[in-house]
């Protein structure tokens, strides 16, 4: 039996997932989570196989719950499941420590297919994103500006090119105004990039983000 923590901030997608997972019998959901903070504490209480959690929660950075989750419970499958398309996330996500990334785009079969495969040991990417970690492999991105940031800068930056306000990214991550806005000006002086709709530009260059 795969036992599976579910962490995502929304209820309504928490109850679905383990509706999903429910008409399965050899996997169940034993613990479920609405923030990074509930996910170190469910796993200090409740013995999982593996954590199907969302890139973006309150509270602790996607990327960096995920490389502390590693480095606690080393052996612990992580799939990410993401609204996010495109595959520079995936990638952040992949090189952090996750063994699987799917959108909540996909079919619930593939849900369930990346499932088991993380559980037994194995990764579960698109081939577009194993692309992108081949090409990082052979040209690593540590001299673009946007690898000089933080796992807390990288999280706000991306919310920023989305086009949220600061006070949408203060109340999505349970942060002040002025704390956002703090890392915002430091984003924009590590990338030397003075305004929003220069990050967003640089961001459709990189392929952090579509154009659309």
């Amino acid at each position: 039996m795969i036992r599976i923590m579910v962490a995502d901030d929304h209820a309504i997608i928490r109850d679905g997932l383990k509706q999903i997972i429910g008409f399965n019998t050899d996997m169940e959901v034993v613990a479920e989570a609405g923030s990074g903070d509930e996910v170190l504490q469910q796993l200090r209480n409740t013995p999982c196989d593996m954590l199907l959690m969302d890139l973006s929660m309150p509270g602790k950075n996607g990327i960096a719950l995920i490389q502390q989750v590693k480095a606690s419970h080393p052996k612990l499958g992580v799939l990410v499941l993401s609204m996010h398309q495109e595959s520079q996330y995936a990638v952040q996500a992949i090189r952090a420590g996750a063994s699987g990334y799917i959108t909540k785009s996909m079919a619930s079969q593939q849900l369930i297919e990346g499932i088991r495969k993380v559980a037994r040991g194995g990764s579960f990417i698109s081939a577009a994103v194993a692309e992108k970690l081949v090409q990082q492999m052979h040209k690593p991105e540590g001299d673009l500006p946007h690898a000089r940031l933080t796992s807390r800068e990288f999280q706000i930056f991306q919310m920023l090119v989305e086009g949220r306000s600061v006070n949408e990214i203060a109340d999505a991550l349970a942060l002040s105004n002025k704390t956002v806005s703090t890392h915002k000006a430091n984003i924009q002086q590590k990338m030397e990039i003075e305004t929003t709709a220069g990050l967003v530009h640089y961001a459709v260059k990189h392929g952090l983000i579509g154009d659309a």
